[in-house]
């Protein structure tokens, strides 16, 4: 994967975690149809997949900070 991918991925990955973890933006969407007893385990994938996403983007930043400084 190019770096820009790689930090997009990241980056996008983060926000959308981000957002079901700390809004209520899922509970209403699972109450909306009708899957709201799911929401019991949402921390236990959403928390690994946020942490997953920030370290997709602390390398992506990582590997694009060394193609720059190897251009120099």
């Amino acid at each position: 994967m190019k770096d820009r991918t790689l930090l997009k991925t990241g980056i996008v990955g983060s926000v959308i975690a981000a957002i079901c973890c700390f809004t209520p933006a899922l509970v209403i969407l699972f109450a909306f149809a009708g899957v709201s007893a799911w929401l019991a385990f949402a921390d236990y994938v959403l928390l690994p997949l946020l942490f997953l996403f920030l370290g997709i983007t602390a390398y992506a930043l990582l590997l694009r900070h060394r193609h720059k400084k190897a251009a120099c």
